[in-house]
């Protein structure tokens, strides 16, 4: 792998599908990343376990283990830090970052909605008890809010007759695996510059 790949840290907290189509694109030379960290705010996730099968590094930081929420964060920062990333990606990372992370690192995260309709916790429910047609799966920078961040990449996901909540979440995830990849490799290979709430490819001044 080339050394000026860029470097990823990847935070997970259940099975870690969105990691592994990241293990797999950094695979090949070309995506232009190289993960070099996973960390979890729980032990024992199928997520760690993949990193762990590809030989990266894992870390786990419970907000159990700290007194504060406040303390968490740093901590969390505290470990993400030692691996200089480029970009922190959160890959289902159940909780909202603080701003020691926020501050320190560009990060990236997902959201199973077309933003900024239906954030939150329950997109995908939201948006079927809405009655849309369509939805879809968003890629943002994370910032202090939940799911306000200044938008990437989004991709449209059709709402069909006789879909539950899980079947459509389960198509809305095939489409957020390969958009994230996608995202990724070209923030890596590309760069990409922030306006106000504008995001676009391509590194200042190129």
């Amino acid at each position: 792998m080339s050394s000026q790949a860029v470097r990823l840290v990847v935070l997970v907290s259940g099975s870690g599908t969105n990691l592994q189509a990241l293990l797999d694109a950094a695979a090949d030379e070309t995506y232009g990343a190289r993960i070099v960290a996973v960390g979890a705010d729980r032990p024992g996730v199928e997520g760690l376990a993949r990193a762990e099968r590809a030989g990266v590094p894992t870390f786990v930081e419970r907000l159990a283990d700290h007194p504060t929420r406040e303390e968490w964060d740093l901590g969390l920062a505290a470990r993400i830090a030692p691996y200089e990333p480029d970009l922190v990606v959160c890959a289902g990372f159940m909780k909202i970052l603080g701003a020691p992370t926020l501050e320190a690192f560009p990060v990236l995260n997902t959201h199973p909605a077309l933003l900024p309709s239906f954030p939150g916790a329950h997109g995908v429910r939201d948006a079927l008890s809405y009655g849309v047609r369509v939805t879809g799966c968003t890629v943002m920078l994370a910032d202090a809010g939940v799911d306000t961040g200044p938008i990437i990449a989004q991709e449209a996901v059709p709402v069909l007759d006789g879909d539950d909540e899980s079947s459509l979440h389960e198509r809305i995830k095939t489409v957020e695996r390969h958009l994230l990849v996608e995202t990724v490799g070209r923030m890596a290979r590309e760069g990409w510059t922030v306006t106000g709430r504008t995001v676009r490819f391509g590194r200042p001044g190129g």
